[in-house]
């Protein structure tokens, strides 16, 4: 190859990359990939986080605000089904191999072994909680220990979770919220309006649940 076919050869080589990258780009903003995951998943976490602070006020003073604390727990229900799938989606895109996921890389050890741990003990947190509803005396003595036990378990594993996320949600989840930011990554209104239906859906499902928590509390 002589030296004006080497030229040529560069030239060609550098054009096929730049316009592969430009197709990756542009197929990364017609999905919105990993950061359009990251996004969603940090915008439930900030709702989540607000809700569990409401949550935990009526903790203080569950005998006289346990309807207050029943609502404010099944208005929870959703936002939580909603980012464990977000955070499910992004275990099963990396661990089947997605570029994307890949490069982004897993959380912290630690963070991905409580994972799990996590979401199995909030679907207990939460399914206890809406069982005490519905069920009878007889059987809320037992519901109420699996209730509180699971509270506690809960509480230490969301501690340590929240710690290790709070300064990536802190700097993600406003981006679909801010001009500058949210038209970088597609489908930012589809997003917003997904967190939203989670918070709408909560109000729903709070209504339904609350009215039975009426004139059974007898400190279970």
């Amino acid at each position: 190859m002589n030296e004006s076919q080497r030229q040529d050869w560069e030239v060609r080589r550098v054009n096929s990359l730049t316009t592969t990258g430009r197709g990756r780009h542009r197929a990364v903003r017609a999905t919105g990939g990993v950061e359009g995951n990251s996004r969603l998943t940090a915008s439930l976490a900030v709702i989540i986080f607000i809700v569990l602070a409401l949550e935990g006020l009526t903790i203080l003073r569950i005998g006289n605000l346990l309807v207050e604390h029943v609502f404010i727990g099944a208005l929870l229900i959703p936002p939580v089904l909603y980012k464990i799938a977000t955070t499910s989606w992004r275990f099963v895109k990396y661990y089947t191999g997605d570029p994307q996921y890949k490069r982004k890389g897993p959380p912290p050890t630690l963070l991905r072994l409580l994972g799990p741990i996590l979401i199995v003990l909030t679907v207990i947190l939460l399914a206890s909680g809406v069982a005490l509803v519905y069920l009878g005396p007889a059987q809320r003595q037992l519901v109420g220990f699996v209730h509180r036990a699971s509270f506690v378990l809960w509480f230490v594993v969301m501690a340590v979770h929240v710690l290790g996320h709070i300064i990536e949600t802190a700097s993600v989840a406003p981006r679909d919220w801010m001009r500058r930011t949210r038209r970088q990554v597609a489908y930012s209104s589809a997003r917003q309006w997904l967190t939203a239906s989670s918070l709408v859906l909560g109000v729903l499902v709070a209504l339904v649940i609350t009215p039975h928590a009426y004139g059974w509390w007898n400190g279970y």
